[in-house]
């Protein structure tokens, strides 16, 4: 393999930039409580490693996976988004978590939008998807904000996830 940088990329609000070892902590603090309930759901500090470090390893393995998302005026970790495509998932999907007090911001919003965009720019995809849970409503919302449209042929990751499909075309 070969090491290659991770595209740094700027919104009016956002810096949107490779993950850091030192974003696992805030990771781990996030799963490790309620509100991961419909994420991934609640994990130990140990399997939430795994997670993480497999998620990071995405880079190198596919040319995308996760940007940790920072505030660009204070520089405060806001959370993450990126696209996920871990060994037996249906395809590559848009993903975001953003910690408590960056919630009701429009964060993830913003982030996901940048990340669509850039993933149409840089790999010229028609398509993108969001794999839900049913009961997060907050990011089913999110998705359908974003454009996205139900799927309800969509092939999720577990029996009952919501599939929201984006179309990139205008993006570009």
């Amino acid at each position: 393999m070969t090491a290659f940088t991770i595209q740094t990329l700027e919104t009016d609000r956002l810096i949107l930039r490779a993950p850091k070892l030192s974003d696992f902590e805030r990771w781990a603090e996030f799963f490790s409580t309620e509100r991961a309930r419909y994420e991934r759901g609640m994990m130990s500090r140990n399997a939430a490693w795994r997670v993480w470090a497999a998620d990071v390893a995405i880079w190198q393995l596919r040319g995308y996976g996760p940007f940790g998302i920072d505030d660009r005026a204070s520089g405060q970790y806001l959370g993450e988004v990126g696209i996920y495509e871990p060994d037996g998932y249906p395809g590559p999907e848009l993903g975001w978590f953003v910690v408590p007090e960056a919630e009701g911001r429009g964060i993830a919003s913003e982030a996901a939008r940048a990340v669509m965009l850039w993933a149409r720019r840089n790999f010229g995809w028609d398509r993108i998807s969001n794999i839900i849970d049913p009961n997060n409503a907050r990011s089913i919302a999110l998705g359908l904000r974003l454009g996205g449209v139900i799927d309800p042929e969509g092939v999720g990751e577990d029996p009952g996830d919501v599939v929201i499909v984006h179309d990139l075309r205008a993006l570009a």
